[in-house]
């Protein structure tokens, strides 16, 4: 497994998996699979309503904690900076964990809102109960205001990242500010059907001999973005970390890139009224 650097110098393995929507049993099913094939990058959300399925996953692994990185989030309707620190040792004991590796704003809800419960994250940091912190379906501009106003950089950027939501610009923003994109629905999610009918995708997986699924990931891997697939399905779980053993070269990289589209499927970061 590969990792990046986050500009804390913390280690996060390119490749997780994503549980969101995943109900407990099948977050429990789908983390104990990932961890026995592999993987040590789990995600999940207060949200998701799996953390403890998650954590259950975690211990009945006998992977050695250190050896994992766990992310969660801070939901909504918790932001603030009391409301966060309470809402984060909830989801810490739902997880049965000690620490969490990082930690998410879930969504951008204000700037005001954005700031408080980002300085909570900093001081949960300082504590050493969070590794690394970050924000989730932040824009430049948002992220422009934390950085004008905080302490200690956000070190993780999680947006809807895909071949039809490419992100160039900004990911241009947060490697020129220490940041690091990682990508959810990197497989588009409930429009994984246009994923798959995409006749590009198709032509580049004959080509390698892998799936159209495990080309979109490869590809985001190669512009060094952190993904994290969802699936609860055992084979494609196992699947879609089998990327380490081809590259995709420099023609087929560019013919990726020649189909974005600036299509979003989740909410535009500034228009939520969740």
């Amino acid at each position: 497994m590969f990792d990046v650097k986050l500009n804390n110098g913390y280690k996060m393995p390119i490749v997780g998996l994503g549980t969101f929507r995943s109900k407990p049993q099948d977050a429990y099913s789908a983390v104990k699979t990932a961890l026995e094939n592999g993987y040590t990058h789990i995600d999940t959300a207060a949200i998701y309503g799996n953390e403890d399925a998650v954590g259950n996953a975690i211990r009945d692994s006998k992977i050695s904690r250190e050896k994992l990185f766990i992310t969660t989030k801070v939901w909504n309707s918790d932001q603030g900076y009391d409301k966060t620190i309470k809402a984060f040792n909830l989801s810490l004991k739902k997880l049965g964990l000690e620490y969490v590796d990082l930690y998410l704003i879930h969504w951008f809800k204000g700037y005001e809102e954005a700031l408080d419960t980002y300085k909570a994250l900093e001081y949960l940091y300082k504590e050493g109960k969070i590794k690394a912190i970050g924000v989730c379906n932040f824009s430049i501009h948002h992220l422009q205001y934390l950085l004008d106003k905080t302490e200690i950089k956000p070190m993780v950027n999680q947006v809807e990242t895909h071949i039809y939501l490419q992100n160039h610009f900004l990911q241009e923003f947060c490697i020129n500010n220490g940041i690091q994109l990682e990508a959810y629905a990197p497989l588009m999610s409930a429009h994984i059907k246009e994923l798959l009918e995409n006749e590009t995708m198709i032509k580049i997986a004959k080509k390698y001999k892998k799936s159209i699924a495990q080309i979109a990931i490869k590809w985001l891997s190669e512009r060094n973005i952190v993904v994290i697939p969802k699936s609860i399905t055992p084979s494609r779980i196992i699947q879609n970390i089998d990327i380490f053993d081809f590259s995709l070269d420099e023609d087929d990289m560019t013919s990726i890139r020649k189909l974005n589209q600036g299509k979003k499927f989740f909410p535009e970061f500034d228009n939520i009224d969740f």
